[in-house]
C-alpha cells in the first residue's frame, strides 16, 4: 500500500500532510522515495536547529544507548545533569524542570504561577496572555493561546486568563491588578506570523511587575536556543524573565522540553506537586547536550548572524522587485514573509522546485531553516524564491 494512503487509513487526520514520502534526511535536505531532494526551510518546525542527523548528535545518542535508555526520575542521570547545568549557565535561571514537550513546559509554568500567586494571597490567580499567541494544545496551553479558532471547539477553558492586544501599553495597564499572578509572553509570536514584542511594551511590563509582583513567563519554545541570533530571545531586550519554557530544538530532534526558573522560585513546587514519567529522558538529554554544545561553540553566533543578515538582505532585495511581498518581519533565522495574495500557491510552486516552505496565519510564509544552513543553500533558496514570485 502507498505510504500516503496507509497514513490516511490508520492515522488520525489532525495534520495537513505534504504529498511526499520521505525516505531520508541529512543536513539541510529531505529526500523523497523518488530520489528528489528538498531544501528544508521547516527544520522540523524549529526542531532540527543543527540540521538532520548531525554526526555529533548521532554519536551522543549511540553513546547513551550503550548505558541506558530510561530509568525514571527516581534516579540521577549524567546527561540530564549536564544539560541542566548549561541551561543555567547561559540564562537567568537557577533550576530546571524537564518535560517531553513545549506544551508540558507551559503547563508546568502555569501551575507554578498559580501556586506562587496563592502563596501571596488566595485571589492572586489571574494570568494575562496575548491575542494571537500560541502556547500549545493541552487545556492549559489552549487557555493561554489567544486564538479563538483553536479554543472554541473545546470551551469552556480554564478560567482566570485575560487576553490583551500585543504591544498595547494601555491594555496591559488596564489588565494588570493585585490579582495578577503571571503574564505569558512569546518574545516573537511565531504561529501568528512572526511578530516581535516592542521594547516599549516590554519596558511597561517590567515596570508593572515592580508594582504588582507578578511573574513574567517567557515562552521560548520556538525562539529559544539561538533561533533569533542569541541563545534566548529575551536577551535582545532589557527583560529578565522569572520563568522560561523551552522545547523544540532542545532535544536535538528527540522529544524534550524544559521549564527554567529563577532563584526565588526554585522551591515553589515541592515533591509531588508536579512530575513527568519521561521528562528528561537520558537519550533525549544526551542529544540535547550535544546540540547545545554545537550552538554554544566558539564562532557559531557570529556565523549565524552573518548568514541571517545575508538571508534578510536577500529577501528585502526581492521585495523591492516584487509586488507580492507586503512585509518581512523577524529576528535571526525566524522570519515571516507576509504575502499579498495566495501564499499556498507559492508554497506549492516551491515544493515543485525542491524547496519546503511553511505557511502560517493564512498568508505568511514562515522561514525556520536549520541554523547550520550554508551560505550556498541560502543563496539557492533566494534564487528559487525570487523566480517563483516573478512567475
Amino acid at each position: 500500500m502507498n505510504p500516503l494512503q496507509q497514513d490516511a487509513n490508520y492515522i488520525l487526520n489532525t495534520y495537513k500532510r505534504l504529498p511526499i514520502v520521505v525516505k531520508k534526511a541529512k543536513g539541510s535536505y529531505i529526500y523523497d522515495d523518488k530520489g528528489k531532494r528538498y531544501l528544508d526551510m521547516y527544520a522540523g518546525i524549529a526542531v532540527n536547529s543543527v540540521g538532520h542527523l548531525h554526526p555529533r548528535v548521532k554519536h551522543a545518542i549511540h553513546h547513551q544507548l550503550k548505558k541506558h535508555m530510561h530509568l525514571s526520575n527516581y534516579f540521577v542521570t549524567e546527561a540530564q545533569n549536564e544539560l541542566a547545568k548549561r541551561l543555567v549557565e547561559y540564562s537567568f535561571a537557577s533550576k530546571v524542570f524537564f518535560t517531553n514537550s513545549g506544551t508540558e513546559a507551559i503547563e508546568a509554568s502555569f501551575k507554578l504561577a498559580r501556586k506562587y500567586g496563592k502563596s501571596i494571597h488566595q485571589e492572586k490567580i489571574e494570568v494575562i496572555a496575548l491575542h494571537e499567541s500560541f502556547h500549545g494544545r493541552t487545556m492549559g496551553g489552549l487557555s493561554l493561546t489567544g486564538q479563538p479558532k483553536y479554543q472554541e471547539p473545546f470551551s469552556p477553558l480554564i478560567p482566570g486568563v485575560i487576553h490583551i492586544e500585543r504591544n498595547n501599553i494601555e491594555a496591559i495597564r488596564h489588565a494588570v491588578s493585585e490579582k495578577t499572578c503571571a503574564i505569558f509572553l512569546e518574545m516573537v509570536q511565531g504561529e501568528s506570523g512572526i511578530h516581535p514584542l516592542s521594547d516599549a511594551f516590554i519596558d511597561e511590563i517590567i515596570a508593572l511587575k515592580e508594582k504588582y509582583h507578578f511573574l513574567i513567563i517567557a515562552d521560548e519554545v520556538q525562539t529559544g536556543l539561538m533561533r533569533t541570533g542569541k541563545m534566548f530571545a529575551y536577551q535582545h531586550t532589557t527583560l529578565i524573565p522569572d520563568v522560561l519554557s523551552l522545547a523544540k530544538s532542545l532535544g536535538g530532534g528527540l522529544p524534550l522540553g524544559a521549564m527554567l526558573v529563577s532563584k526565588r522560585l526554585e522551591n515553589v513546587l515541592k515533591p509531588g506537586d508536579h512530575g513527568s514519567t519521561f521528562g528528561g529522558n537520558p537519550v533525549s538529554c544526551a542529544a540535547g547536550l550535544a546540540t547545545f554544545k554545537i550552538l554554544s561553540s566558539s564562532g557559531f553566533q557570529n556565523e549565524l548572524l552573518a548568514k541571517s543578515n545575508i538571508l534578510m538582505r536577500g529577501l528585502f532585495e526581492i521585495q523591492k522587485e516584487s509586488q507580492m511581498i507586503q512585509e518581512i518581519r523577524g529576528k535571526g533565522m525566524m522570519i515571516g514573509i507576509e504575502i499579498k495574495g495566495d501564499a499556498e500557491a507559492i508554497k506549492q510552486k516551491a515544493l515543485n522546485s525542491g524547496i519546503l516552505l511553511n505557511v502560517t496565519h493564512q498568508n505568511v510564509i514562515r522561514l525556520l531553516p536549520p541554523l547550520t544552513i550554508t551560505m550556498q543553500e541560502i543563496k539557492h533558496f533566494l534564487h528559487v524564491f525570487k523566480t517563483i514570485l516573478a512567475t
